[in-house]
């Protein structure tokens, strides 16, 4: 299995992205990697790390598309850029999947103008895993799309129904709709229709989920439109490096603190553990005809390293085909349902 990494991608690339390709090639041997980007810059760093392997091969890049970007003048304009050979190769067929903690807007966009969507496939969304009291769920869509239709959430469904039971081996995973009540009829238009295509699906459907209560862990997908849940997955990820900042303040201030954070140690370190977004890598952007791992600027060598991790185990299981084949599915019961009533 052959993945391009975009090794410029990144605030602290590309020594982190170096260092995570290393750590991730130490935990599967069965993956090989494309470093694409400036390969001196990136030769530079192998040595630092003393790598003298085989699994990595680098692909230089004459450009790097920077996190102020735009899309459009990324595309139009930096044509040579890691992100866009990185793509390129996937789509050549020379690597299975690409990896990338540069510009999410570009690498959105490049990979659905290059890669294009798997047939059925309306909308792309991010599927970004999130922790919860009963282990973790799927948030779809994390921030691909602003405007959606109801048709569009209910693919969103079937798509994060199917990660969730392929990745994380949920057999029948519980969906729920992210809104402002549990009630039916609560909501704006787009969650009140989208609320009866997914009801009359034959998904695990629980209904609506207030936004208090998704880590509860009721649902094993929640789904939203890109708007609501990239806002969702911001306060999330705020709150939980706040939390863990105030907590262990909290314990040092006090004068039995340190003693009370020797015993505690353990329990911190498990809840840092559950709440670091690092742990999860990065997050998939489903629809795509091949699989492409999103993650943040600012992910350390630990977060690029699951990402790539990710990437891996995407492909695979062959969640693709997957998808595709529930997709489309979808479709055919839909219009079956419409011709009936």
């Amino acid at each position: 299995m052959i993945i391009a990494l975009d090794a410029m991608g990144g605030d602290f690339a590309p020594a982190t992205t170096v260092e995570g390709a290393i750590g991730a090639l130490s935990e599967d041997r069965d993956i090989s990697l494309v470093l694409v980007g400036d390969e001196p810059a990136i030769r530079v760093e192998l040595e630092k790390k003393k790598y003298s392997g085989s699994q990595i091969t680098i692909k230089h890049a004459s450009q790097v598309v920077e996190m102020d970007d735009s899309p459009l003048t990324a595309i139009r304009r930096k044509k040579d850029s890691s992100i866009k050979i990185a793509i390129d190769l996937v789509k050549s067929g020379s690597a299975d999947a690409i990896v990338s903690m540069g510009n999410s807007g570009v690498v959105m966009a490049t990979a659905l103008l290059v890669l294009g969507k798997l047939p059925g496939v309306e909308r792309p969304a991010i599927a970004a895993v999130m922790p919860s009291l009963r282990d973790h769920f799927v948030l779809i869509d994390a921030g691909a799309n602003v405007d959606c239709k109801p048709v569009h959430l209910h693919q969103f469904a079937v798509m994060g129904k199917a990660y969730a039971r392929y990745i994380f081996n949920i057999d029948n995973p519980k969906i729920g709709l992210l809104g402002i009540g549990e009630e039916d009829a609560k909501g704006n238009e787009l969650t009140r229709e989208s609320f009866k295509l997914l009801k009359s699906s034959d998904m695990s459907f629980i209904g609506n989920i207030e936004g208090k209560d998704v880590f509860e862990g009721e649902a094993d997908v929640v789904v939203c439109d890109g708007f609501v849940g990239n806002i969702a997955l911001k306060i999330a990820e705020g709150l939980a490096e706040t939390m863990s900042k105030m907590l262990k303040r909290e314990i040092l201030d006090r004068s039995t603190g340190k003693l009370g954070a020797f015993f505690l140690k353990d329990a911190l370190k498990s809840f840092k553990k559950k709440t670091d977004y690092t742990e999860y890598g990065g997050a998939p952007l489903l629809g795509l005809s091949s699989p492409c791992i999103m993650g943040h600027g600012r992910s350390t060598a630990k977060a690029i390293k699951n990402a790539i991790m990710v990437a891996g185990t995407f492909h695979s299981k062959g969640i693709l085909n997957i998808i595709s084949k529930e997709i489309n599915e979808g479709i055919t019961r839909r219009a079956r349902v419409a011709v009936e009533e």
